[in-house]
C-alpha cells in the first residue's frame, strides 16, 4: 500500500503549520519549503479548510493556520479524509469482484486484518506526536 501524493502534501502541510502554529503560513511558503506544486497545495488547503483543520485568511497578511490543537487530529482521520481507495484486494468491492477464488480464499480476511491494523495504528498517533 503506498499512500497518494496528495495525501503526502496534506500530512507535510499540517505538520508545517503545526510546528509554525505562532504565525500565519503562506502557500508560498509552503511551496518552497518543500518543494511543492503552489496549485496542487491550494488545493490541499482548500480541503483541509473545508474539513474544518485548517483557518485561511485571504488578502495581503493573509495566510492559513491549524483550527485545533495538534493533539485532536487523529492522523487516521487525516488519511481517511484523503485517500480514495482502502481496496488492497479486488474481492474488497463486491460490486467489482470478479475473483474466481473468492468462496476458498483467505486472502480477504488478511488483508482486512492488516488494513484495520494500520488504521489502529495511524488512530493511535495525532499531529502532536509527529510534530512533538
Amino acid at each position: 500500500m503506498r499512500l497518494s501524493q496528495y495525501t503526502d502534501y496534506t500530512l507535510r502541510v499540517l505538520m508545517y503549520c503545526a510546528r509554525h502554529r505562532q504565525r500565519l503560513v503562506t502557500i508560498s511558503e509552503l511551496a518552497d519549503r518543500h518543494g511543492l506544486s503552489k496549485g496542487h497545495l491550494m488545493k490541499v488547503v482548500n480541503d483541509l479548510a473545508r474539513q474544518g483543520l485548517l483557518e485561511t485568511t485571504r488578502g495581503r497578511g493573509g495566510g492559513l493556520r491549524l483550527s485545533q490543537e495538534p493533539d485532536r487530529i487523529r492522523i487516521g482521520d487525516v488519511v481517511r479524509a484523503s485517500e480514495t481507495d482502502f481496496r488492497l484486494v479486488e474481492c474488497f468491492d463486491d460490486s467489482t469482484n470478479a475473483c474466481t477464488l473468492t468462496a476458498d480464499c483467505r486472502l480477504k480476511h488478511l488483508f482486512d486484518t492488516a488494513l484495520q491494523g494500520y488504521f489502529k495504528a495511524l488512530d493511535g498517533a495525532t499531529l502532536a506526536d509527529l510534530t512533538a
